[in-house]
């Protein structure tokens, strides 16, 4: 009788350990040990069985031919933007997002527009044909040319694949499909990694764009291996509610393109729609202007968004203070809170603050810090700021405003959609008067507040 041998691997990073342990002895974290049935080794898979890289020789960086490669255009240039410009040949593109965000609904836009133009493929292992084919009616796309695929298992697919060979390929999702090289339940750390690996050297070698959709967990992080998001060359993550109409893409990696480049869409019934204009979504503000609300200019990618940062600073009346931020980082807000108080003169140690960025966008960079402080002035303060009013700049622990990238094209963004004052670290000030536009430059957090009371 065989008897069958077990291991124990990490579900954050996917280390393998041959007994059981309360922390990992690769990344730390503790309790990710999770048993499962070791895998049969094949011939090829001992540590030096074959020396299958023997006879590889070895080039000269400057000796490899530098190819421009040219990238398919999808439907939506929103997913351009984010994707680096479109498409790159023998790529993975993996999606992440909550349940009904819209990762299928993008995917399925995109891929029956595609399959008009190129050969693509569309496997699903979550849903039926006749599902996908209910929501491209419902969504009134023309999917006469993909083809569609109801498979989990990753050799099965890889198989059909080499027989049509499609130039573009959709994975939903990859904690369904397995391979049998593992002894184990579809979406465990095992099968989740080696699927995926096997895809990857797939379109590798194959030369085709595949999307992958990955499922997220409670905390909102890609469910299976860490090791997931290295294996694959771009990382997208969908923002936003799903009872909300917006929703933001965003790439926190990409290999081909700007990290933190942001696309901006709206749900609606025929599907996923383009935002070409997201600063004029997310300043929609009330006619009657009130304190508390302050807007800044922040960098996502490769372009400037406006945003709005409203703050509500109410009395506490409990022994500790709520510090709630939504959008921005609540360990900034402490921190801010206390260089205010310091050198601001400014006390809210008795104040319960409140804090929101206005349409669901998540503000990432620190540039928003000055505008976060005059929302919460303006509201403890019951002051209104002027509504053509504009700031941003980040703020130090000694009460220092400090210069952010690209100052003078948020300037230029401030300008372009009417605003007619804007308050800028000193740094960033321009070195010559733009028509239409009063520029305020403060070299400390003092300078800002009396400004701002000025105004």
């Amino acid at each position: 009788m065989v008897k069958i041998k077990t291991q124990y691997v990490c579900n954050q990073c996917g280390a393998v350990s041959p007994k059981w342990a309360g922390q990992c002895g690769d990344c730390g974290e503790w309790n990710s040990l999770t048993e499962q049935v070791e895998a049969a080794k094949t011939p090829q898979s001992g540590r030096f069985a074959g020396y299958a890289g023997a006879g590889k020789q070895l080039q000269k960086l400057s000796e490899v031919e530098h190819t421009q490669t040219a990238r398919i255009a999808t439907s939506l240039s929103e997913l351009d933007r984010v994707l680096g410009g479109g498409l790159v040949p023998g790529s993975v593109v993996l999606i992440g997002g909550d349940p009904g965000i819209g990762k299928s609904t993008i995917l399925l836009q995109c891929m029956c527009h595609l399959s008009n133009q190129l050969n693509a493929i569309y496997v699903t292992g979550e849903e039926s044909a006749q599902q996908i084919s209910m929501r491209s009616k419902r969504l009134g796309l023309d999917g006469e040319n993909l083809s569609l695929l109801t498979e989990t298992q990753v050799e099965t697919i890889i198989a059909t694949a080499q027989k049509v060979k499609p130039e573009v390929m959709v994975i939903d999702s990859v904690q369904t499909i397995y391979t049998d090289i593992i002894q184990s339940a579809p979406g465990g750390v095992a099968q989740v990694r080696e699927s995926t690996a096997q895809l990857v050297r797939f379109a590798k070698q194959k030369g085709i764009a595949v999307f992958v959709v990955g499922h997220v967990t409670k905390d909102g992080a890609l469910a299976g291996p860490r090791v997931l998001e290295h294996m694959v060359d771009a990382v997208l993550y969908f923002e936003g509610e799903r009872d909300g109409k917006y929703r933001i893409l965003r790439a926190v990696k990409n290999r081909f393109g700007a990290v933190n480049e942001l696309g901006v869409f709206a749900m609606t019934e025929e599907g996923l729609k383009e935002v070409q204009n997201p600063s004029a979504i997310f300043l929609s503000r009330y006619q009657q202007a009130s304190a508390g609300s302050a807007v800044t200019v922040t960098w996502e990618g490769s372009r400037p968004l406006l945003v709005e940062v409203q703050a509500l600073v109410d009395e506490s009346h409990g022994s500790s203070p709520k510090r709630v931020a939504v959008g921005l980082d609540q360990n900034r807000l402490s921190m801010l809170l206390a260089v205010l108080s310091r050198h601001g003169g400014v006390f809210c140690h008795d104040q319960d603050v409140f804090l929101n960025v206005v349409g669901g966008v998540r503000v990432m960079e620190t540039s928003a810090d000055l505008a976060l402080l005059l929302s919460v002035v303006s509201s403890l303060r019951n002051l209104i700021l002027p509504q053509d009013l504009i700031a941003f700049g980040e703020v130090g622990l000694a009460g220092e405003i400090r210069p952010v990238p690209n100052g003078q094209e948020r300037i230029k963004e401030a300008k372009k959609h009417g605003f007619k004052t804007v308050i800028v670290p000193k740094s960033n000030a321009p070195k010559k008067d733009i028509a239409g536009i009063k520029v305020i430059a403060v070299a400390q957090l003092s300078d800002a507040l009396s400004a701002m009371g000025d105004l």
